[in-house]
């Protein structure tokens, strides 16, 4: 017979199967098709792929509210099965919260141990923690199997407000931190009266930059909402004008480096006037 050509291939002889090799026939490989069509998959994955199969139809067969009940029911029943095979939430990691501001974040938190962690909803943690005062901004990330992280950014801490008798801690832009306690921080400068706490910010820099004037500052006094006095921890009063303090905190560093002023002991420093400086004696000070 002669040979035939098919396809760019040449065959040729009597057609006939080739013998099966000998052997228990083909070996099993898990996760691959067999020779009798058979898939190996491990309990999660069918899961996985039978629950893709219920929302892809629901998808197909039901719109609006009914679609989103049914989407709830299903979501509900993955969680509590994937829970079943270890995905519960047993601990909660928190980063970047003092330990003042802990356990009002961790008391924001609805979170019970054990809960199915597949089920958390991250973004209303996160407005939970977003209400907390201290708080500036969170983030909350799931670490699968049972870990939730808690990241947050607290508002700055600028300064101890004295008003009305009472005390609080404020951030840069004035505002009041709640929860906070102004007892736990001695670090902070204090400010006191009326707009002391939206009128700070200007003026503390300007202090911090005078290393004498600000190790022996007690506090800021604000001044008919106008003005700042610096009041000195040896009862000595430094009278600022009400605009371009700056340029009158010169004049003091220029009469503390001429006659280390800071250290004389005055009643009084006057700088209201561009003109002239006023100084008042303390009982113990000398002439200036």
């Amino acid at each position: 017979m002669p040979a035939v050509v098919r396809g760019g291939r040449r065959q040729s002889g009597p057609k006939g199967r080739a013998p099966a090799p000998r052997g228990r026939g083909p070996a099993a490989v898990p996760g691959k098709v067999s020779a009798v069509g058979r898939v190996d998959m491990s309990p999660r994955a069918v899961i996985i792929s039978a629950v893709a199969g219920v929302l892809l139809l629901g998808g197909v067969l039901f719109t609006g509210a009914r679609a989103d009940r049914i989407g709830a029911a299903v979501g509900h029943k993955v969680d509590t099965t994937l829970a079943g095979m270890g995905l519960r939430l047993q601990r909660v990691h928190l980063q970047g919260a003092s330990p003042e501001a802990s356990a009002a974040i961790r008391a924001a938190l609805p979170l019970q141990p054990g809960q199915p962690i597949t089920g958390l909803d991250l973004d209303a943690l996160k407005a939970a923690v977003e209400q907390v005062g201290w708080v500036r901004e969170a983030t909350v990330v799931r670490l699968l199997p049972d870990t939730l992280i808690v990241s947050v950014v607290e508002h700055d801490r600028m300064a101890v407000w004295q008003t009305a008798g009472q005390a609080y801690v404020v951030d840069p832009q004035g505002n009041v931190i709640p929860g906070a306690d102004p007892g736990r921080h001695p670090e902070l400068p204090l400010i006191v009266g009326a707009g002391a706490d939206q009128a700070a910010a200007e003026i503390l820099p300007l202090i911090a930059q005078r290393p004498r004037l600000l190790e022996r500052t007690e506090a800021l006094v604000r001044v008919d909402q106008r003005r700042w006095d610096v009041r000195l921890k040896d009862g000595s009063v430094i009278q600022l004008p009400a605009i371009d303090e700056e340029a009158a905190l010169i004049q003091l560093d220029a009469l503390d480096q001429r006659e280390r002023l800071l250290d004389l002991g005055f009643a009084r420093v006057d700088l209201r006037s561009p003109e002239a400086v006023a100084i008042r004696p303390g009982r113990d000070a000398g002439s200036v």
